[in-house]
């Protein structure tokens, strides 16, 4: 990618040497986290990876699309814009980041205060999930996340399912049936998430419907593993 020598250059043919070649430039897993949970166009990935200039997104981008890792298409909503999204392959990746993730949580220079995007958080989420403890049935719960990076950032909604079996969460650009909704900026539900603090302790963090049902969520998710949030509320 760009001028850089690949290690399968120098006579290297180990298949993760390769992986780094195809994925191991600054911002490039960046650019793929912020596309697993589906696609964006320019504009969005821009705002959502603070940092990242236009002209290397652009490189960034036309690198991925010519290893057959993001594809580009014409977005068929309103304005008929051009989107990235993950290839069949590409999506793959998420277990690459979900990896990571796990292996970097441990590390104690973790910059626990910084603020994560929507779709970052719900893939930390993602990655410590774990089957719900609430018995057989699905449990549903609306996630509306607003970047607390910037005043202006629309809220982004997901939808948690619990089951005995798994605990998944996935954005929804439709309205769905839910069993509670939670309404959250991401540094406060990153704080519930990650930190491990209950929910009723943060004022802003809004929670209609079912509260046993999103502290399950919790309890799912936690990077903490299952919390005692419950019994934080009952004291």
């Amino acid at each position: 990618m760009g001028s850089r020598r690949s290690y399968g250059s120098y006579n290297d043919g180990c298949a993760a040497a390769h992986a780094l070649d195809l994925v191991g430039e600054r911002w490039t897993m960046i650019v793929v986290r912020e596309l697993l949970l589906g696609p964006k166009r320019f504009t969005d990935i821009q705002r959502d990876v603070v940092g990242i200039g236009p002209a290397v997104l652009t490189q960034r981008l036309h690198d991925l699309e010519a290893s057959g890792i993001v594809q580009r298409r014409r977005w068929s909503g309103p304005g008929r814009v051009d989107v990235y999204e993950l290839t069949e392959w590409g999506a793959g990746l998420e277990a690459v980041n979900t990896a990571l993730s796990l292996w970097a949580v441990a590390s104690p220079a973790l910059p626990r205060d910084a603020d994560m995007s929507p779709d970052t958080v719900v893939l930390a989420m993602r990655a410590h999930a774990r089957p719900a403890s609430g018995g057989p049935g699905e449990r549903r719960v609306a996630l509306v996340l607003t970047d607390a990076r910037r005043q202006d950032a629309p809220p982004v909604t997901y939808v948690a399912r619990l089951t005995a079996q798994a605990t998944t969460i996935d954005r929804s650009p439709e309205p769905q049936a839910t069993d509670a909704q939670v309404s959250a900026s991401t540094r406060d539900w990153k704080a519930c998430v990650i930190g491990g603090v209950p929910f009723e302790r943060l004022p802003a963090v809004h929670v209609s419907g079912d509260r046993a049902t999103v502290r399950e969520l919790l309890d799912a998710t936690s990077l903490r593993g299952p919390s005692s949030s419950h019994l934080h509320a009952e004291a």
